[in-house]
């Protein structure tokens, strides 16, 4: 670690807790004093609400302050089986004597023992609530304008359809008038005309490229506002003039004679009914007898009551609205904010955390054996079978097991069947000697019955489950055949497979069979075997098509597994096997077990359910053989006990005892006794057909061999109690095989002779030996023979015994247990003996338990987790009864964390839960004095802890803590709930001892997290949470103020400077305790009123971070702080934060216990400080550009731009990145490093988040960053969170503590939290699904990247922990994205998305909707406060346009609407009085929502202009609404400047809803209001005919200039337009890079207002003030005074606000010598207000100015423009432009190919780029010698031009670029007409240009009007170059260091002064 924390090295190294606490908490608090705020002591809660009893019992929401009765109790849940009974047999642990045994037996017959915490569904993450979904359950999808198809933008054949319909159509030429143009023959153009009536009656005339009238029109114009028409011959052939209202025409010409004439007519008809109907408008208004005089004079009535009289339903509606309807039709269908949110809607329960299940039997693949039937090819009727069909002539007998060849190993028990007919059976057995009344076969015995089955029922099983635990395609199912002992198998085979005869051969067959049946019926040999796979890949699928494979005969020497699986392996090469084939078939299929599957018993016989009772097909489960490895190994949960026992091999060919030793049968039996008169035990699993139990078992016998092998399995159910004595005993005999056919009853008698005697006991030192053993055979066996076990005891005994072949071990046998009683293991055997040896009370040696316990460490792992719980619960009763040795615990607990380690490395760490939650029961210790678990335990791990040598030992208990915590807590529970304490008050609970151990063992975790996390990032991270989860638990059990102490040391143990780790264990550890399910009693959410200002009702709203606040509301307190600090850090860190407060306020939204409004309202003024949280982080939410400037979002398609600007930090690089100047390029100038020739600086507006990409960017990189990055803007993801917690904040605190909130902030901070609301909007907005695709593939590309090993949380976890591990940085992925992140997106993830997002952008809106509105009510008085001019009012009415700013969804704008209605008449002052900037402001929204796609919106958005315009009638007492009319026209010349008007039909139907309201409005009829609304329709209309050509030039900017230069020009009457249009260049030009025309742009508007004001008397100079910075200003005196002068609020306050617009853009331009220009103006003013602050800012301004002008003067890097003389050539391309001049400025060092290439696209996209053509020349153009086929343009470069005289005075770089109007450029020629020749006959041509304007100008390109062309001789030309060389020489040489290589270059072209470069060439090297 870089530096050692103060905290560490102020740690002694203390011995006892006590010291260590002492000297923990001194280092704790002194290091806190130093590096953060000082810690709050928490509140002694028992206290507290044993003191507050009844003011708690008294709230009516209690149920937030109280815990619930009962929180905690036990269950005992009785042990789920698969089988119907108990496995365990009835009297088990009576007869079990073993301590181990009776341990286990436990275990399995006991019921689980459950704490439940009755709420601990809610005690999790969010997403472990219990409520059904927290997604609502049918998602509303809202209407978007954005959304809706831009195809559908112009329908103009709704035009056509309107009202009259087309009423006449046909070509017409018409000219393209601007008022700079003279209009000439040459500019006509043909275009397809349509005469259409419109829906309010008016006419217009529109005109497009052709009949198709499906394109967008080329232009339009209105007839309504057409005075008269005129014929024009003179103009062109059939032409004619319309004359509009506003002194302008158009020209329009017909093509014949006759169609100019009806033109003619139908127009002037047009005219005469616009007029007619006019004159009967202003009659209407005279004629109509007043009946409201009395209300229209004097006070005007009330707006909404006049509305209501109103004949309109509409607008009756409107009048009836209040406040209160539009507040609760609002409520109405409202959602949860947080549904929406991307963690919720990501919920998948799937794979987080599977619930803690009990132990359960391992479930492997399982499948069903079938077995049918067994053909062979010789067939014939048996016995009395004649009628059946033909079958076997003899038994055969099939046994099946599963065989591993991958792993060598057999897999599975063998299962016998019997498939033979009964008639076949009755060969063997003889037939049933009575009637079948108890289905016994031998007659003998009555019924016995297994675990409540008749033994009957379990004879001829043919169906067996086989499992398999790990299947793959190299397991077989193998049949062995086996047939009754008849020779040898060659010979028995025979017939079968040599069957020439079949008749004959079945009865011979058939004849021998029945001999041998009677005789040797019991003896078995090989006969044939076959095989299936069964599995088709790893995953488990079976193979159900497979059939088996041939049926093999068995070859004598190959018995054995080991044989088969050779055999086997060779299966899949079948070229190899050459074994000889027996004909037949066998039928055993394979198939899936079926869910439902019924009838099945476990391999002990035990019935599983669902079980019949006297069912005859029964299926059994046969056991598998697990292979010995750890992953397979599961704790035992059902008792079984079996040894299966394998007789291999016999070595009998070298002995001498028994003359005839050929055909050996093995009996196998097992004995408890070797008493001569002892019998064998009836234990051992019969075969089909026989009993159930037998007392012995045969293995095959081989014919006539006397080194026999076995492949038997004998399968034995073991007793429970083992001693001694038990053993395995084999007897072998000669079975005599020769069938005598005369045979003598003598002979017969003989069958069997025994040759010989083996045992072995079972036990060895009391465990089972499993081991392959090689046995002595005796041939007697005398009583007491188990003493001759061993060499040595052979040799002593006196026993009489004859050994065979000298007591060599000849027999050998392997034996395989599978037992849930008996371990194999050695130590944990040991254990258990003296563990019983010590409760049976023997005296105990010191020191030998704490052997056996360190034994244990070395026990098999497999064995550990069989017996889990019963090693476990042994290991807990040591703990707590043996504790009077000292080192005993400890010894115990280090066993215990060896098990627990094992389990995880193992990945078994399911079972430690499953043993915790189910098995773990606490008992009572025996020992008076011995302590609980709990104590104990606790006591241990500190002690483990403290020792500082074994730190393998403490990094494990760190790591695996959570264990001994689970173990602890539940102990406590226990403890409390059995003894009956939990009735005790808490703090009487547990004893101060126990208090102060766990205060201790907190002390002793502390220093192993704060400072070794780095050395142990896991163990670190893993205490922490388990911490965390055990203190948690402590709330529900201990004293609630002693944990709140505990949590508030561990916090003191981190500080602020902590890295980013140590932060994020902080937050995890905070996250973890909040979840608790009582979290909101825990802070107490009431008031803590001090007594003596009790009466003050509102002095205990609780809202800022007080120290008290902390107290009394500990946790939440605690976890602000935290979260306050940590917003001041790295990304990371302020991400973990954000998400513990969302998680838990989405916890707190949707839990079902407080879903009541009232309890939401108290839950969120409970977080009440979060706001202030916000508010101190204000700028960090909302930077500059948040809060838009009134054009963000002009129209759809940049709205799109607009959210990219998020998304994809593309020119950022120039940005710079001070913390302190929030847009800093502009102030540092340094900003603009060109990438290309355009502008590098983002229009302000058009953008999301200038500084977004870059300072989010670099934070999420490192976390080491901090200092740098510590307050950077955060990124979009924290600002929605932050903004989603306000937001449910605001929308659930009730209204009485959200107005005391209001009143009690300061009045910045009021504003601040409506700009919060502000910026939700913005941050919420909906961004069309067309968007969400590209934002969504931008998130992955960025955040893919981000490093997350840093986010990974500890693997270790408890229920909810596990979720957050996975879930916690899941979100860091995305903004709000829930798409499955592939690398594509499906249009039904887009359509969810879009869903979603237009769902959160609806409820915000509507939240915000009510917030505000509930603030217009309570501030009203403040608001109206000067008329409705005040900051607070002006924020409220931003608020109310940023709804129709940021897009909303049609409902949320219903509900706007009704807002703004209401707000209008609540403050009609502030709309039509004083400054029109809100009335302005309003109308372009409004007028926006005019032209929507969405017909309810454009209803709704008319209605509005409509009730506004009536508002303003009415409030200048019905005299006029001379305001709105103005501020209507400006605004919808503003949307044709933004090209946002589109949309014509659309806008044409609104303005016809307005004057449809006008007419029908019935208080109104009797003023001269609706004719004035009409003439308002018919200017807009007048205004609109700019828009199409506007359209036209939308690409091409010099163009939409000009054109909107010559709309400025026309309206010098009206300032307010022309200031309009004047703006709107700026726009065009900031966006397109040209920021000195912007700032012309800017001068000329202030100049505008300065020169109003200086007429008004209100300004010492007009626009002459400005001439300095330009002579261009002239233009603004023009200004007419007439009835646009009318409405005009210009004021000093406007103009300083412009003048402060100039410098701005004169800095963005880098003009910085004229800035002191304007400050010469704004000084004056600031210094007759005595406006110091302001003062200071502006000379700070012209500082900078001037330090930028020395800077740039040395530099020399700045570059004012590059000039070119561009002209345009071709009259059917460029019409009125053919032949014009331009001088072209372009940034910066713009190259002759740059513009050429940009001038080339643009008119190539216009005409094709084949048409456009550049002319390299710069000479004279000769027209006539061009090809009108082509668009010709001619660039030259041209360089500013001044006499000597001018040069005298320009002396600077500046001068000579400022406010330049004559240009040059030079042309070589001769006079023989080459260009170049040599010196003497060199001349050249200097052509200098004037131009109309000076440079720069409000426009980029302006007009050449004079030429002068001087012509140089060669002489001229020759001093000329002299000249200009020496002048560059005495620059290079006069400077102070000379710049070298400057000098050699220019010094080698001084040799030969020759002009060798034409125009081109020449350009490039002035560059």
């Amino acid at each position: 670690m870089a530096e050692v924390r103060k905290f560490t090295k102020r740690l002694s190294k203390p011995g006892t807790a006590a010291e260590l606490r002492q000297s923990v908490s001194e280092a704790v608090r002194s290091s806190v004093v130093l590096e953060k705020t000082k810690v709050v002591e928490p509140l002694d809660y028992e206290n507290v609400i044993a003191q507050r009893k009844t003011q708690i019992y008294s709230d009516p929401l209690r149920d937030l302050l109280m815990f619930p009765m009962e929180d905690i109790s036990i269950s005992v849940i009785s042990r789920q089986r698969r089988t119907v009974q108990s496995t365990v047999p009835e009297d088990g642990e009576k007869r079990a004597q073993s301590l181990f045994v009776k341990e286990c037996i436990k275990t399995y017959s006991t019921d689980w023992h459950v704490v439940n915490y009755k709420y601990e569904d809610f005690s999790g993450d969010f997403r472990m609530l219990p409520c059904k979904s927290l997604r609502p359950e049918k998602i509303p999808n809202h209407v978007f304008e954005i959304d809706e198809d831009c195809e559908k933008d112009e329908d103009s054949s709704s035009l056509c359809s309107q009202k009259g319909g087309v009423i006449k159509q046909g070509w017409l030429h018409k000219a393209n008038v601007n008022s700079t143009i003279t209009v000439t023959m040459k500019v006509f153009k043909r275009r397809y005309f349509y005469l259409t009536q419109l829906p309010d009656g008016s006419y217009i005339l529109n005109s497009y490229k052709d009949e198709k009238n499906s394109k967008e029109s080329k232009g339009c114009i209105y007839l309504d506002a057409c005075i008269d028409v005129v014929q024009c011959p003179k103009m062109r052939r059939h032409a004619f003039e319309l004359k509009m209202l506003d002194k302008y025409s158009h020209y329009l010409a017909a093509e014949t004679e006759q169609e100019m004439e009806e033109w003619l007519i139908t127009l002037k008809k047009i005219i005469q009914i616009n007029t007619d109907s006019l004159v009967q408008e202003k009659k209407e208004t005279v004629e109509i007898p007043q009946d409201d005089e009395t209300s229209s004079q004097g006070k005007a009535e009330n707006i909404m009551a006049s509305l209501e009289r109103s004949m309109h339903p509409e607008l009756m509606k409107y009048g009836r609205e209040t406040e209160q309807l539009n507040k609760l039709s609002r409520g109405d269908g409202r959602q949860n904010l947080f549904s929406f949110d991307s963690e919720v809607q990501r919920l998948d329960f799937s794979g987080i955390e599977p619930d803690i299940k009990p132990f359960e039997e391992k479930c492997n693949k399982r499948f069903l054996v079938n077995c049918h039937d067994l053909m062979f090819n010789i067939l014939g009727q048996v016995g009395d079978n004649a009628k059946g069909p033909p079958t076997n002539v003899e038994p055969f007998f099939i046994n099946l097991a599963l065989f591993d060849v991958k792993n060598n190993c057999k897999i599975s028990a063998d299962f016998h069947v019997d498939l033979n007919p009964p008639s076949v059976r009755e060969m063997l057995w003889g037939p049933p000697s009575q009637p079948a009344t108890d289905g016994t076969p031998r007659g003998s015995s009555p019924e016995s019955f297994i675990h409540g089955i008749a033994e009957s029922q379990l004879r001829y099983i043919k169906q067996g489950i086989f499992s398999v635990t790990n299947p793959h395609p190299e397991i077989f199912l193998v049949a062995r055949i086996e047939k009754v002992l008849q020779g040898n198998i060659t010979h028995c085979a025979e017939p079968y497979i040599k069957n020439s005869d079949p008749a004959k051969t079945a009865q011979k067959v058939h004849r021998t069979a029945k001999q041998v049946c009677s005789r040797l019926g019991q003896y078995r040999m090989p006969f044939a075997w076959a095989a299936r796979p069964i599995f088709k890949d790893i995953q488990g699928s079976l193979d159900l098509d497979g059939r088996f494979s041939p049926l093999y005969k068995q070859d004598s020497s190959k018995l054995s597994n080991e044989d088969i699986l050779k055999l086997l392996s060779e299966y899949k090469k079948p070229e190899k096997t050459k074994l000889q084939i027996i004909p037949g078939q066998l039928n055993i299929t394979v198939e899936c077990v079926p869910v439902d599957f019924s009838n099945c018993i476990t391999s002990s016989y035990v019935p599983l359910k669902p079980f019949e009772k006297n069912c005859q097909n029964i299926t059994v489960e046969v056991e598998e053989f697990v292979p010995e490895m750890t992953k397979y190994c599961y704790p035992f949960t059902i008792y079984k006990n079996h040894l299966y026992v394998y007789p291999l091999q016999l070595k009998y060919d070298s002995q001498k005892t028994f003359a005839k030793a050929r055909n050996i049968a093995v009996c196998v039996e097992f004995r408890d006794s070797d008493e001569s008169d002892a019998s064998a035990l009836k234990c051992i699993y019969g075969k089909p057909a026989g009993s159930v139990f037998t007392t012995n078992a045969y293995a095959v016998v081989s014919h006539h061999n006397q080194n026999p092998e076995f492949y038997d399995e004998i399968k034995i159910e073991l007793p429970i109690h083992l001693h001694q004595k038990h053993h395995l005993l084999f007897t072998f005999y000669h079975v005599s095989c020769e069938i005598n056919t005369k045979g003598t009853t003598k002979k017969q008698d003989t069958v069997e002779t025994p040759v010989g005697f083996a045992w072995v006991p079972l036990l060895k030192d009391g465990r089972i030996i499993t081991l392959e053993q090689q046995l002595p055979v005796s041939a007697n066996l005398p009583p007491g023979y188990m003493s001759l076990n061993d060499a040595e005891s052979r040799r002593q005994s006196n026993v009489d015994i004859k050994w065979v072949d000298g007591a060599k071990p000849l027999l050998k046998i392997k034996s395989h247990l599978e037992s849930t009683i008996y371990t194999q293991d050695l130590h944990v055997h040991k254990f258990f003996q003296h563990c019983q040896l010590i409760q049976s009370g023997s005296k105990e040696v010191p020191g030998e338990l704490i052997k056996y316990l360190k034994c244990l460490h070395a026990m098999e792992i497999q064995v550990m987790i069989q017996f889990l719980p019963v090693i476990l619960m042994q290991l807990f009763q040591v703990l707590t009864n043996m504790t009077h040795e000292d080192d005993v615990p400890f010894n115990c607990t280090m066993v215990l964390l060896h098990i627990v380690s094992k389990c995880h490395e193992e990945g078994l760490d399911n079972y430690l839960r499953s043993f915790i939650k189910y098995s773990f029961r606490p008992e009572k210790p025996s020992a008076p004095q011995a302590q609980l678990i709990h104590e104990t335990l606790a006591t241990t791990m500190i002690a483990i802890l403290k020792q500082s040598a074994d730190f393998l030992a403490i990094n494990k208990l760190l790591k695996y803590s959570w264990f001994f915590f689970e173990i602890i807590a539940k102990s406590m529970a226990t403890y409390l709930l059995e003894e009956n304490k939990i009735k005790l008050p808490r703090g009487q609970r547990f004893s101060e001892a126990y208090h102060h151990v766990l205060h201790s063992l907190l002390l002793a975790i502390i220093p192993h997290v704060t400072i070794r996390y780095a050395e142990i990032p896991d163990e670190s991270r893993n205490v922490n949470y388990s911490l965390a989860s055990f203190l948690k638990r402590c709330l529900t059990l201990m004293d609630r103020g002693f944990v709140f102490n505990l949590i508030n040391d561990y916090i003191s143990g981190f500080s602020p400077k902590d890295p980013k780790v140590l932060a994020e264990y902080k937050f995890e550890f905070l996250q973890t305790i909040c979840n608790h399910e009582h979290y909101i009693p825990l802070n107490l959410p009431m008031a803590f009123a001090k007594p003596k200002l009790q009466r003050v009702q509102d002095s205990n709203l609780e809202y800022s971070l007080s120290d008290e606040y902390c107290k009394h509301h500990f946790l939440v307190g605690l976890l602000l702080r935290e979260t306050s600090i940590a917003l001041q850090d790295n990304y990371e860190i302020r991400y973990t934060a954000i998400s513990v407060i969302k998680n838990l306020l989405i916890k707190h939204a949707f839990d079902t216990r407080y879903q009541h409004k009232n309890q939401q309202a108290k839950i969120a003024q409970l977080y009440l400080p979060f706001v202030g949280l916000l508010l101190e982080n204000i700028q960090r939410l909302a930077g500059r550009d948040t809060l838009y400037s009134c054009a963000a979002m002009p129209n759809s398609a940049s709205r799109d731009e607009f959210a990219c600007g998020f998304t994809s930090p593309t020119n950022r690089g120039s940005l710079s990145t001070d913390k302190d100047t929030a847009y800093g390029s502009f102030q540092n100038g340094h900003g603009i490093k060109r990438e290309d020739s355009r502008g590098s600086l983002i229009p302000e507006g058009a953008t999301g988040f200038p500084d977004q990409g870059s300072t989010g960017e670099n934070t999420r990189q490192s976390s080491t960053r901090s200092s740098v990055s510590q307050y950077n803007r955060l990124d979009q993801y924290e600002i929605r969170s932050l903004l989603m917690c306000y937001l449910y904040i605001v929308k659930m605190i009730s209204e009485d503590t959200l107005l005391t909130y209001w009143n009690k902030v300061s009045p910045q901070e009021l504003i601040n939290i409506l700009v919060l609301l502000e910026v939700c909007l913005f941050h919420f907005r909906y961004m069309g699904k067309r968007n969400i695709a590209r934002v969504h593939d931008a998130w992955l590309s960025k955040h893919f990247g981000v490093d997350r090993k840093s986010q990974t949380m500890p693997a270790l976890r408890n229920r909810s922990g596990i979720m957050q591990a996975r879930l916690q940085h899941l979100s860091s992925l995305e903004s709000s994205f829930t798409l499955n992140h592939s690398s594509s997106t499906t249009e039904a993830d887009i359509f969810h998305q879009a869903l979603l997002e237009g769902n959160t952008a609806t409820e915000v809106s509507l939240t915000v909707l009510d917030t505000i509105s509930f603030f217009t009510q309570c501030f009203k008085s403040q608001l109206l406060n000067n008329d409705g001019h005040n900051p607070l009012m002006k924020k409220v009415f931003d608020i109310h346009l940023a709804f129709l700013k940021n897009g909303q969804s049609e409902v949320s704008l219903k509900h706007v609407f009704a807002s703004l209605r209401a707000f209008i008449s609540k403050f009609p002052s502030a709309f039509f009085k004083g400054r029109v900037n809100m009335c302005a402001a309003f109308c372009y929204e409004v007028l926006k929502c005019c032209t929507s796609k969405i017909s309810s919106t454009r209803n709704e958005a008319s209605a509005l202009l409509y009730l506004l315009m009536r508002n303003n009638f009415e409030y200048t007492k019905r005299k006029t609404f001379l305001r709105t009319h103005l501020q209507i026209i400006i605004a919808v010349s503003q949307l044709i400047a933004d090209v946002a008007l589109s949309g014509g039909s659309r806008f044409q139907e609104s303005l016809f809803i307005i004057n449809n309201f006008a007419n029908s409005d019935r208080p109104m009829k009797a003023t001269a209001f609706p004719s004035e609304v009409k003439d308002l329709t018919k200017r807009i209309r007048t205004v609109l005919m700019a828009t199409a050509q506007m359209k036209e030039h939308e690409k091409d900017p010099e163009m939409l200039i000009d054109l909107q230069y010559s709309l400025a020009k026309s309206y010098a009457s009206t300032p307010e337009l022309r200031k309009t249009w004047l703006d709107s260049m700026a726009k065009i030009h900031i966006k397109n890079g040209d920021f000195s025309e912007a700032a012309m742009c800017y001068v000329h508007v202030a100049a505008l207002v300065a020169e109003f004001l200086h007429r008004k008397k209100l300004f010492p100079n007009g626009c002459s003030a400005f001439k300095k910075i330009t002579p261009n200003i002239d233009e603004e005196g023009a200004m007419k005074e007439d009835a646009g002068m009318m409405d005009v609020h210009y004021s000093e306050e406007v103009l300083l606000e412009l003048l402060e617009q100039c410098v701005d853009g004169l800095w963005k331009a880098e003009r910085y010598e004229v800035i002191s220009e304007i400050s010469k103006l704004i000084i004056p003013i600031y210094e007759k207000r005595r406006e110091f602050e302001k003062l200071t800012q502006v000379y700070r301004t012209l500082h900078g100015a001037y330090t930028k002008i020395l800077e740039v003067m040395h530099t020399k890097k700045r570059l004012l423009g590059t000039f070119f003389r561009v002209a345009f050539y071709g009259q059917s391309f460029f019409e009125e432009e053919d032949g014009k001049e331009y001088i072209y400025k372009e940034p910066k060092l713009t190259g002759l190919s740059e513009i050429s290439l940009r001038l080339v696209k643009l008119y190539g996209e216009k005409f094709g780029t084949e048409n456009v053509k550049i002319i390299q020349d710069s000479d004279k153009v000769n027209v006539k010698e061009l090809d009108p086929k082509y668009a010709h343009i001619q660039v030259t470069y041209v360089k500013p031009y001044f006499d000597d005289k001018e040069l005298t005075e320009r002396k600077t770089e500046f001068e000579r670029n400022h406010n330049i109007n004559r240009f040059v450029f030079e042309a070589p020629y001769t006079l023989s007409g080459k260009k170049q020749g040599c010196i003497e006959e060199q001349c050249k041509r200097r052509t200098i240009l004037t131009t109309s304007n000076s440079f720069p100008y409000v426009k980029k390109r302006i007009a050449i009007n004079y030429e002068q062309q001087i012509h140089l001789k060669p002489i001229d030309v020759a001093t000329d170059e002299i000249k200009d060389k020496t002048a560059e020489l005495q620059k290079l040489c006069s400077s102070a260091d000379v710049d070298m290589i400057q000098l050699q270059l220019k010094l080698q072209g001084c040799v030969s002064v020759q002009e060798v470069h034409p125009s081109m060439q020449h350009c490039t090297g002035t560059k």
